[in-house]
């Protein structure tokens, strides 16, 4: 913790000179004009844990001067696996692919995924994503059986001991044929149990139409929201987005549908972009890309340099008026082995991937505003009066400044206090691995 923020009266402070994203904030006052790069300069007013003011920089008497560093709200990721997360030292992938991250994550499950085990990898991705200034996380959970009576009371614990921590949202991972027949209604009656969200990864085929109809009657039958793994690969042909979508007009459904990869929309011919892109708005459907985890896994081959990014269409979508945002999807494991359940390097390293920069504009929403609203998180993931004081503080000014380090030395408040941002150590793991 940086030591000037332990001598803050909590209660009742103000924050000088702070430097924030104009597309994050919420009432700006008057006279508050954005600079060329889209960012205002502000004081905040915090009080009993909320942002109780925010006024023009000078205006105001500050507790803390904070020198013109960038402020945003705590952000929220929407796509991950903590479920899955930190499994690499006994399950490495041995070449990168998908396909063998398909087969490792499914020998290591079958082998290793007791209570105990997912329990203690979850606490430890939720630790690092706490330390990192993460407010709220959806995970997805392998629900192939036996796995889901194993998952989702270790989920339902979770969230119960971060509660007021990390907001936790659950989504069902399962293949489209598994909620075919009793098994199928079993699966759905588990999730709506849990107050969970209907989850699938269609894939192409004869049945793939009725399926998802089957998919959707259960969903709608359950009350339950939607969130799928879709063309999660570069083939041009792969086109179960634009099922999806016909399938939720189809049936009128009227839930947050949410779309997480989308990778093959980068190949398709624009005319066919700008119909399933018509497609999506008339579903309602929004979209999460997850840059890091497609950049590693996409277009890769033994030997060979790749030569796409796998990352969808991002500016067009949003160009369009899709709901987009960005998560971290993976950490650890076969389909990415990297990773820290950090939302800055998210943001960072999409940025650079993607082209969202020149000007930034609202691409920070793309990580708080969008998903907070998207995951019904009242307050979140915004710069508001009346808004959690839950606040990552950066030490640089600019966004030439923020986003070329890694800003390992923030400052995170929660409820307007500052939080202990020490990582757990790998080490507290070794005994999954011995």
């Amino acid at each position: 913790m940086d030591p000037i923020f332990a001598e803050l009266p909590f209660a009742r402070c103000v924050l000088g000179r702070a430097t924030v994203p104009a597309a994050l904030v919420e009432g700006a006052p008057e006279g508050v004009e954005p600079d060329r790069d889209g960012l205002v300069s502000v004081d905040l007013e915090l009080a009993q844990g909320r942002i109780a003011r925010i006024a023009p920089a000078g205006a105001l008497r500050a507790d803390l001067d904070l020198g013109r560093r960038m402020v945003w709200p705590c952000p929220v990721d929407i796509h991950t696996h903590l479920d899955k997360g930190h499994i690499w030292p006994r399950a490495a992938n041995p070449d990168g692919t998908f396909w063998s991250a398909l087969e490792t994550v499914r020998a290591d499950r079958e082998r290793h995924w007791k209570a105990a085990d997912v329990a203690a990898r979850m606490e430890f991705g939720l630790r690092c994503a706490f330390a990192h200034g993460t407010c709220a996380i959806r995970t997805h959970l392998d629900n192939i059986p036996p796995q889901a009576a194993i998952s989702w009371p270790v989920f339902a614990e979770m969230r119960a001991r971060w509660h007021g921590r990390i907001a936790l949202q659950a989504v069902s991972l399962a293949m489209l044929e598994h909620y075919r027949g009793p098994e199928g209604r079993d699966l759905a009656d588990l999730v709506a149990a849990h107050g969970g969200i209907l989850g699938v990864v269609p894939l192409v085929g004869p049945e793939l139409d009725a399926d998802l109809d089957r998919f959707f009657a259960l969903a709608i039958e359950r009350g339950l929201e939607i969130d799928c793994h879709v063309d999660e690969s570069l083939d041009p042909g792969a086109r179960t987005l634009d099922h999806l979508a016909r399938a939720a007009i189809r049936h009128g459904y009227r839930g947050r549908i949410l779309a997480g990869h989308c990778c093959s929309l980068s190949t398709r011919d624009p005319a066919e972009v700008t119909r399933t892109i018509d497609l999506l708005l008339e579903a309602g459907i929004g979209v999460v890309s997850l840059p890091m985890c497609n950049l590693y896994l996409q277009d890769r081959a033994a030997g060979r340099t790749p030569r796409r990014r796998g990352v969808t269409l991002l500016h067009e979508l949003a160009a369009a008026g899709v709901p987009v945002m960005l998560a971290s999807d993976n950490c650890r494991d076969p389909f990415y082995a990297y990773g820290d359940h950090d939302l800055w390097e998210v943001f960072r390293e999409g940025v650079r991937i993607a082209h969202l920069d020149h000007p930034i504009g609202s691409w920070p929403r793309a990580l708080t505003t969008v998903p907070a609203q998207w995951m019904g998180l009242e307050g979140a993931g915004r710069l508001a009066v009346g808004a959690p004081a839950d606040l990552v503080i950066f030490e640089g000014r600019a966004w030439s400044e923020v986003l070329s380090r890694p800003e390992s030395g923030r400052t995170v408040l929660r409820g307007g206090r500052p939080i202990d941002r020490r990582l757990p150590s790998y080490a507290e793991l070794d005994f999954l691995f011995a």
